[in-house]
């Protein structure tokens, strides 16, 4: 299956390669794994609010997490956002 990239998350991934970037911000699935398979670490959103969360910045995920699938429509995996609010 060949793997089809928005030019936004195409260019993302190019820039981080040539910056020899510490993290990409990526969350769609396949744009992750192109980054993966270029040896770049990623994280998402919700990598970024846990860690927020872990170290005091953020009080909750839950309402942050609310406003980003109801206005925003990021999309969550029910097991996956059962797992981060733990």
């Amino acid at each position: 299956m060949k793997q089809t990239l928005d030019k936004g998350e195409s260019e993302a991934i190019a820039l981080a390669v040539e910056l020899k970037a510490d993290w990409t911000l990526i969350d769609e699935r396949d744009a992750r794994k192109a980054a993966k398979s270029l040896g770049l670490k990623v994280t998402g959103i919700l990598g970024i609010l846990l860690r927020a969360k872990q170290v005091g910045e953020l009080e909750s995920l839950q309402p942050v997490i609310d406003n980003l699938t109801s206005k925003a429509r990021f999309r969550i995996a029910p097991e996956l956002l059962a797992q981060i609010l733990k």
